[in-house]
């Protein structure tokens, strides 16, 4: 498997829905997205807006993780990558890239939303990072970690 890593463009937004579905941990279907109001075409229209901006990791034309951000407010979205691709800094990259895009647009903090349980693989991940518990909880009841640029 060759990986490269790209801007997400918002014509892959169906496949962006589709591999949130398979992730190992806190995937969502696509039945799912549509109940929170994320479509293919809601997706699309934003990366189309620039309000989010976005990098995919592609095996070939098949995507294999994205990171996700808001320009608007510097929150970091969503990280998803597939099963087959974990624990090789796939993850690791995109985040790290849309975090320097967002600071690039002038955010000198972003923050996103993570479980708050230890035994979950994203709650060591952010932290390895650098990312740091605001003490706050958001409306889908998970931590809000924040990564402050200096």
């Amino acid at each position: 498997m060759t990986i490269s890593f790209e801007p997400a463009p918002a014509s892959l937004s169906a496949e962006y829905v589709r591999l949130r579905g398979m992730t190992r941990a806190n995937s969502a279907s696509e039945t799912r997205l549509r109940e929170l109001g994320v479509t293919a075409e809601s997706w699309a229209a934003d990366i189309e807006s620039g309000e989010l901006i976005g990098r995919a990791a592609m095996d070939g034309s098949r995507v294999v993780g994205y990171c996700f951000g808001n320009t608007r407010t510097g929150e970091v979205v969503v990280l998803a990558v597939l099963p087959e691709v974990e624990a090789q800094g796939v993850g690791r990259r995109l985040l790290a890239s849309v975090s320097e895009e967002l600071r690039r647009q002038g955010h000198d903090r972003l923050f996103l939303g993570c479980s708050a349980d230890p035994k979950v693989r994203s709650y060591g991940f952010y932290r390895h990072l650098g990312w740091t518990s605001t003490g706050a909880i958001d409306q889908r009841n998970d931590e809000v970690l924040e990564l402050v640029f200096k």
